[in-house]
């Protein structure tokens, strides 16, 4: 199974996979470390990305993920997944709907600029947040299960685990 943590800059998609993975003994990934170096260029040089741009992305994580799906790799990808037609190109070719999940960490412009002011050694700058919000195409809630970003990590880890009905002891390998 993979479990994709979406949401803009800031929400916390980082900090509660990796305490989700953790907790689970899956692999924990980050989209980011995906981009080619082109895109994390212009993210830090303030310039939005295009969807021209994302598209290789999409696709490399698209392969990544039927490639963690067929092996059996339960995986935590920490994405910001922030239009449908990039979760669409995310579940691309994923033929059982169950094996490929979606976690929206919801929070304010006000929220989450905050944080982002308070966080340092990342590319992403705070000024290109108003233009994840403008893209932002908030999952309904049959696509994705959504928590407050505000929320304890902790408290995060166990209400993910308990909404998508994820057994912490053992492997969700039905997928595989």
């Amino acid at each position: 199974m993979v479990i994709v943590l979406m949401g803009v800059s800031g929400s916390g998609k980082t900090a509660v996979g990796q305490a989700l993975a953790a907790k689970l003994g899956w692999t924990f990934e980050d989209a980011d470390d995906w981009h080619p170096s082109a895109n994390v260029a212009k993210m830090r040089s303030g310039i939005p990305l295009t969807d021209k741009d994302r598209e290789p992305w999409l696709r490399s994580l698209n392969g990544a993920i039927q490639g963690w799906i067929a092996n059996g790799k339960d995986t935590l990808l920490a994405c910001s997944a922030l239009r449908e037609r990039y979760r669409d190109a995310l579940r691309g070719g994923i033929k059982n709907s169950a094996c490929l999940r979606f976690v929206y960490l919801r929070g304010t412009y006000e929220q989450i600029d905050r944080r982002l002011r308070a966080r340092s050694g990342h590319f992403m700058p705070e000024s290109l947040l108003r233009s994840q919000f403008e893209a932002l195409e908030e999952p309904k809630a049959e696509e994705a299960f959504a928590l407050d970003a505000r929320m304890p990590i902790p408290q995060a880890v166990d209400a993910i685990i308990a909404g998508l009905r994820l057994d912490a002891s053992s492997s969700q390998r039905s997928c595989a």
